[in-house]
């Protein structure tokens, strides 16, 4: 799917997206195919990605996204505290926003 395609801004969709682009990069960097991947996925503890890992992330979310949802910005605004915290479903929920808020312009 190209970034200019339509997305629904739901967090199902968005959920199922993050989920299918972490088990890419999982795979392709770690050879782990078979991880669960759910909400409350922690980047840092669970999936043990690195900042190197955060980058082809934002990359990915990029190409699937377009310029609708910045992660790097996203990223930029928080504490390293809450970078090493930072679980999938806060992802979502920036992502739904990003979504949501380019929908309205």
């Amino acid at each position: 799917m190209t970034p200019h395609t339509s997305v629904t801004a739901d967090e199902r969709t968005v959920l199922a997206d993050l989920t299918g682009l972490l088990a890419r990069l999982m795979e392709d960097e770690y050879g782990l195919d078979d991880l669960v991947i759910g909400p409350h996925t922690t980047f840092n503890r669970d999936l043990e990605l690195e900042s190197i890992d955060l980058v082809t992330l934002a990359g990915l979310l990029q190409e699937r996204y377009g310029d609708r949802v910045n992660f790097a910005e996203f990223l930029a605004g928080m504490e390293f505290d809450e970078i090493i915290e930072l679980t999938v479903g806060r992802l979502v929920d920036y992502v739904v926003a990003s979504l949501k808020a380019a929908e309205a312009n």
